[in-house]
């Protein structure tokens, strides 16, 4: 197995990544971007409503405002110190967005346009393109990073093993290149984690099919503390046609501008379950659906966009107006057919502001970090915001942060620990591939009926059953044969964390809803994950 030297290694090509990386790169830091699918596949790229921010010419917002909103759609388990420092920072951050030339939309005065999305109360979030902000602020950000000489980039490669030492260090990490069916390993001063959620341990979700939980598995294998995995956020509004394994969202934006959801009866219903109707938080909005369909015996709500003006609609939602064209439905003129898909994980891997993880030397950034911004409820379209605030916090850390520059040879004697990890994947043993189809379909189900938009501890102990009956079935807690197995591997400890977490948290709040406990605690504790600890809540 080939040992290689790397100064600083970026799991993950998402806008926490590739922006982590430019920062870094710009103080002359040489960086590894390690990447399982092309530079520009990640969630960003189907982020469709755009970054929340308050700027100064935007004279009915502030940050007090923007906390305020944060905190009530987080339900009692958001950091409010947190929200007001992300909050803070979101002027400086979305400026320096403009410099890297990202055309944030303009009216005819040049002055920015400002929308509106469910549970925030002013207009304040800056889209691209209409609804194609990810896809074009990853565009501009990875052109940036491709052609940045300190940063190299390993594409089509998985991380799949931390190297963390007897003294809770990380020293880098094993690589799995699947085009060519090699490990090797990476000696790092610092490794950064940023590969995103994991919608697709379900079977309807929004997220692309690399969404596979895998920094957060690799960070519970290694010893990370993992926090409020129970908080899936469902977004109530994905396009009723699964392609390639994942839904197409149809964003929260389209409601901000005027769109209403209708049953199946053509009835307005949302206002039934809240007084905000269909912009109340999402989890809310969400559960309404569920219950709807439930009640009509139906499988799809619908949205009608007819109370938005028709060339607002084609100005504002020219991707969105494409997608549901090339399957055969026309966004303008016809109800569209939508149901809840999961969307985003509040929880992950426990970070401070700075990214920290529970390990020396190892950061987390993005959804797949935990920094109790969003609680047990995002707020829409703080995530993008979080993403880059916390990942410039890293970049500015390890700049200004004098890191021992190890050497291969100097860990390898140092730790016979890290020593033992890559001998064991440098071993020539053949592993016995799976046929994953079934037991992907099983988990995915699984996960879906029984640990989904509503809850029960009949529900999840059936769920929690049948991920032991997988794992019994899988049987690979480490080496895997090739990238599905080790993505089935990582979602299988996804689905667990999710579960048990779920099992523990006796209450409904936020986006977990127990049916068997339907009142929220009066007293918010954060749940919190740690390899050979018990699972614990912790009041905060």
């Amino acid at each position: 197995m080939n040992i290689l030297k790397q100064e600083f290694t970026i799991i993950g090509s998402g806008i926490a990544g590739l922006y982590a990386a430019l920062k870094l790169a710009e103080q002359n830091k040489k960086v590894l971007l390690i990447t399982k699918s092309s530079l520009s596949e990640s969630n960003t790229r189907y982020a469709q409503g755009g970054i929340a921010g308050v700027l100064p010419e935007n004279k009915l917002d502030s940050v007090d405002l923007h906390v305020k909103d944060t905190l009530k759609a987080g339900a009692g388990l958001s950091n409010k110190e947190m929200a007001e420092f992300i909050s803070e920072k979101s002027a400086s951050v979305i400026n320096d967005l403009i410099n890297y030339g990202l055309p944030f939309d303009r009216d005819k005065n040049n002055n920015l346009c400002f929308g509106l999305e469910g549970a925030h109360s002013v207009k304040r979030i800056l889209h691209s393109g209409g609804d194609v902000t990810g896809k074009n602020m990853e565009t501009i950000l990875h052109n940036l990073v491709q052609n940045n000489p300190n940063i190299s980039i390993k594409r089509y490669t998985n991380a799949v093993e931390l190297l963390v030492n007897s003294d809770n260090t990380c020293n880098g990490l094993i690589i799995y290149d699947e085009n060519s069916n090699c490990y090797e390993a990476i000696i790092s001063n610092a490794v950064i984690i940023a590969t995103g959620g994991a919608g697709q341990v379900y079977s309807n979700t929004t997220n692309p099919k690399i969404a596979t939980g895998d920094g957060i598995a690799i960070a519970y294998k290694a010893g990370a503390t993992i926090q409020d995995m129970e908080f899936i956020q469902f977004h109530p509004t994905a396009l009723c046609q699964n392609q390639d394994g994942t839904r197409f969202l149809i964003s929260e934006a389209v409601r901000g501008e005027g769109a209403i959801l209708k049953n199946k009866n053509n009835e307005i219903f949302t206002y039934k379950y809240d007084n905000r109707g269909d912009l109340a938080p999402r989890d809310i909005v969400t559960r309404a659906i569920f219950w709807e369909l439930e009640k009509t015996k139906a499988k799809q709500v619908y949205l009608d966009t007819s109370p938005i003006p028709e060339d607002k609609t084609k100005q504002r939602f020219p991707g969105i107006i494409k997608t549901c064209k090339e399957n055969n439905i026309d966004f303008i003129n016809t109800l569209v057919p939508v149901s809840p898909a999961a969307h985003y994980l509040m929880g992950g891997i426990k970070v401070n502001k700075e990214g920290h993880t529970s390990i020396n030397n190892l950061f987390a950034i993005g959804e797949t970090s935990c920094t109790s911004l969003h609680g047990a409820n995002r707020l829409a379209s703080n995530s993008l915001l979080e993403c880059i605030v916390i990942a410039n916090e890293v970049a500015a850390f390890i700049n200004n942060t004098d890191f021992k520059n190890i050497e291969i040879n100097d860990i390898i004697e140092s730790h016979p620990e890290i020593d033992n990890i890559i001998q064991k994947y440098s071993t020539n043993k053949l592993e016995k591939t799976l046929n994953l189809f079934e037991l992907t379909v099983k988990l995915k189900d699984t996960m879906w009926h029984n640990a989904g938009i509503v809850r029960s501890k009949e529900k999840l102990a059936t769920a929690l059953d049948d991920i032991k009956e997988l794992k019994t079935k899988f049987n690979k807690n480490f080496k895997c044969a090739n990238e599905e197995e080790y993505e089935f591997r990582n979602l299988l400890i996804l689905a667990e964390l999710i579960v048990k977490s779920a099992l523990l948290r006796k209450e409904s709040r936020g986006a977990h809803f127990r049916d068997d406990y339907p009142q929220q605690n009066s007293i918010a504790k954060h749940s919190y994950i740690q390899k050979g600890f018990r699972y614990k809540c912790q009041e905060i």
